[in-house]
């Protein structure tokens, strides 16, 4: 019983210091971007030693994955979670105010996710899983339009088969236009309500 407590609180205590080296690295990463930064200024950041940060991650390319990982993957489930409350008559105006909030993340997870982009644009293995984890966002979407076919005032093309999918793509590339402005303007309010229009326009009739 003694060896699992102590299994325990180790396996706790890893936990925590991968997350704080996550957290830690993310805040390093947004002011000074990747490729800049070092190991020993992420275990500076996070108040560990090298050995901490070599006992989860094998180097900046993992831990930079795992970070973008991570939140990726929060930012999919919250799409979906905001698109969920209105069940099959879908609200699209407060769907769209909600998709909206969870989008707009800070601009320092926009500048992030930009060097992301960048050094996967060079790494195809890496390419390989940023598709993968823009393509679960797409789906997301894809599937909350399909299951409101037919229920609401979505635009009539939507209710052809597979054009749910085309617009979820749409729905992706207007974020994605939105955030390359506010990382140039850091106009937050302008890009929210640009957004928003967006959306709107996208999916109603």
């Amino acid at each position: 019983m003694a060896v699992d407590g102590t299994a325990g609180r180790v396996t706790r205590r890893r936990l925590r210091t991968r997350a704080n080296l996550l957290e830690a690295a993310f805040t390093v990463f947004a002011a000074k971007g990747f490729g800049h930064v070092s190991i020993e200024e992420v275990c500076e950041a996070a108040g560990y030693t090298r050995g901490a940060f070599y006992s989860n991650f094998a180097g900046l390319d993992e831990l930079f994955f795992a970070l973008y990982a991570e939140r990726a993957e929060l930012i999919a489930e919250q799409v979906a979670a905001a698109l969920a409350p209105d069940g099959p008559d879908l609200d699209v105006p407060a769907a769209v105010d909600r998709v909206t909030e969870v989008l707009l993340l800070d601009r320092d997870w926009l500048l992030v996710k930009t060097d992301f982009l960048v050094y996967a644009a060079r790494d195809p293995r890496v390419a390989r899983s940023l598709l993968e984890h823009r393509a679960r966002l797409r789906r997301a979407i894809a599937e909350r339009l399909a299951r409101a076919r037919g229920h609401t005032g979505l635009p009539a093309v939507l209710g052809h088969t597979g054009d749910t999918e085309a617009a979820a793509h749409a729905v992706i590339a207007a974020y994605d236009g939105v955030t390359t402005q506010l990382l140039l303007d850091r106009d937050v309010d302008r890009a929210r309500a640009w957004l928003k229009q967006l959306l709107t326009a996208l999916l109603t009739a």
